[in-house]
């Protein structure tokens, strides 16, 4: 069993205090509304907006008919977000997403017409169709927030969100995410089947209409915007961050691994914990936040070795090892009596 370092309390200066947000409130109504219409996903329903939170995109990757797209409309009506769905095809064109500029015969001049980039909350369903030209032009929107058009810069409004969604079973016919555009995912999530009791639930709410029709705002865009502004104000402990990097590094070093974790790994698994504790009404990051996060962060981000992958040795196993094997910073009684663990 791995040693266990106690935090050194005379790295911090001040206690963390709670951000003025009440990010915990704010979440768990925009959680229990989703659930009003996807059942037995609270996991993933509160992993998908920490990645909200955290500025950060979704990757949903599962087989048809498990509400996928239904998440990502639940999401946006929730925050009371601009909704648009982008059914990726290979005949999709990369202006058909960021917009194209049209010659206007009575004013003589060309203007842009915004493509569906330019919502808050923008699904590229089966996002694997479309081709790599195609999926680049969701590239700049993703990391940089903001689309370039004919030499013309537009800044996306906030909150921006992509969740792209792909089918991992079917194969023909598909164009596979490249590394450097499955790096720009914060995490990469599977809801999975439904419980037979929980199938039922469904069966009935179904029959006469579908619950996503009732489903209203119940917190604005400017109040998420505020909540994704008070999750940076989380405080992480040099030595949590420092857990953090020694996961991210051991997936560089390990002997099974091809391609490990990127300096973007470590900073989305940064950003997503100190969601997950604003979540959880906590003004503080602890190591089990992290641990809860590894594999929907960096799972995707990897690349097994190919004998490795004929052995077939799956990434999470890897991780989970990897985890076990580092020390876990736990607290001091310092911080049991300040109340920061």
């Amino acid at each position: 069993m791995a040693k266990q370092e106690p935090l050194d309390p005379s790295r911090d200066k001040k206690k963390p205090q709670l951000p003025a947000v009440d990010v915990q409130a704010l979440s768990e109504k925009v959680i229990s509304n989703i659930e009003k219409v996807i059942l037995g996903k609270r996991k993933q329903i509160s992993l998908a907006l920490a990645s909200y939170l955290a500025e950060g995109h979704i990757l949903l990757e599962d087989v048809p008919g498990v509400a996928k797209t239904i998440l990502a409309r639940a999401i946006a009506r929730s925050i009371g977000c601009v909704f648009k769905r982008v059914q990726c095809t290979p005949d999709l064109l990369p202006s058909d997403i960021s917009g194209v500029s049209i010659f206007n015969l009575k004013t003589s001049e060309f203007e842009f017409r915004p493509g569906p980039i330019f919502a808050q909350t923008v699904l590229a369903d089966e996002i694997n169709r479309a081709t790599p030209r195609t999926q680049a032009a969701l590239l700049e929107a993703m990391a940089e927030r903001r689309v370039t058009c004919d030499g013309q810069t537009y800044t996306l409004k906030p909150p921006f969100l992509v969740i792209a969604t792909q089918n991992p079973v079917d194969h023909e016919g598909t164009f596979p995410l490249p590394e450097a555009q499955l790096d720009r995912f914060l995490v990469k999530l599977s809801l999975g089947y439904p419980s037979q009791e929980e199938e039922l639930q469904m069966l009935q709410r179904l029959q006469y209409s579908h619950p996503i029709d009732e489903v209203a705002p119940v917190v604005s865009a400017g109040d998420w915007v505020a909540c994704q502004e008070a999750v940076r104000q989380i405080h992480l402990d040099n030595q949590v961050r420092n857990y953090i990097l020694e996961i991210v590094h051991a997936t560089r070093a390990n002997e099974n691994i091809l391609l490990g974790g990127s300096p973007r790994a470590s900073l989305a698994l940064q950003r997503a914990s100190q969601a997950l504790a604003a979540m959880e009404g906590r003004g503080f990051v602890i190591p089990d936040d992290i641990k809860r996060l590894v594999n929907s962060v960096l799972n995707h981000r990897i690349i097994l070795k190919p004998e490795t992958r004929l052995r077939k040795v799956k990434v999470e196993d890897i991780l989970k090892e990897l985890v076990d094997d580092i020390p876990v910073p736990v607290s001091s009684d310092y911080y049991a009596n300040q109340g920061h663990f």
